[in-house]
């Protein structure tokens, strides 16, 4: 996944963090990884029906965090007509126990991005895209499998909203218990928890092999 000159992102009004604080990040690079290792983000925005927050598959090219969908879907049409969004994107990396009821807490990676998406435009374009969404699906599978025809990509609406509105959100390490309960006779600690690759599972009726980059590619983990 390409990557370009770490920066920090200025803070605005909308990615200021104002509760934990300490654990705001406006790091570029950090924002960077965290998209890099999603799959799929929620999407908030309102319309006339009220407010909604729909999951979507994405995937990050450069300074944009890409989607894409049918061009009949409500969703595609409504973020196409310019509407302000609010996209999260959260890693769980493990269950934080305290001494205390209180204290408990999770160890996590978060993103949040502001403001509007705009339409990939042209055929090429759209397929340079979507070529970068299979490569970070399984990297060499696209030269493997047919690609979409021209009829298809017409159908398909690539989106693509900037960077530049920003912030992460990261907690790590363990508990933080006040003092009076640190003779408390309770295990405490983190249970770690990550995002683990399987064995492939093939698919009836098909006598090949599952292919080599499937023990190759990076497997997400929030270890």
């Amino acid at each position: 996944m390409p990557t370009i000159e770490k920066r920090n992102i200025p803070p605005s009004e909308r990615t200021r963090v104002r509760r934990i604080a300490s654990q705001a990040c406006y790091d570029q690079s950090a924002l960077h990884q965290i998209l890099d290792e999603a799959y799929l983000c929620n999407i908030a925005f309102q319309d006339e029906k009220g407010i909604h927050c729909i999951p979507m598959a994405c995937w990050r090219h450069g300074d944009h965090l890409y989607i894409h969908g049918s061009n009949g879907s409500r969703l595609i049409r409504q973020l196409a007509g310019g509407s302000q969004v609010s996209v999260s994107i959260t890693h769980l990396d493990g269950l934080v126990f305290a001494r205390s009821a209180f204290n408990h807490s999770m160890n996590y990676r978060s993103a949040i991005i502001y403001g509007t998406f705009k339409r990939v435009v042209g055929e090429k374009n759209k397929r340079l895209a979507l070529d970068h969404f299979m490569e970070k699906l399984a990297p060499d599978r696209d030269d493997q499998v047919r690609q979409g025809s021209s009829k298809e990509i017409a159908s398909t609406t690539v989106l693509r909203i900037s960077l530049d509105e920003a912030v992460t959100k990261i907690r790590s390490g363990g508990p933080k218990d006040d003092a009076k309960d640190m003779n408390i006779p309770v295990w405490a600690g983190v249970l770690p928890l990550e995002l683990t690759k399987k064995s492939p599972i093939t698919e009836p009726g098909v006598d090949i092999e599952p292919p080599a980059y499937f023990n190759q590619f990076s497997v997400i983990s929030a270890a």
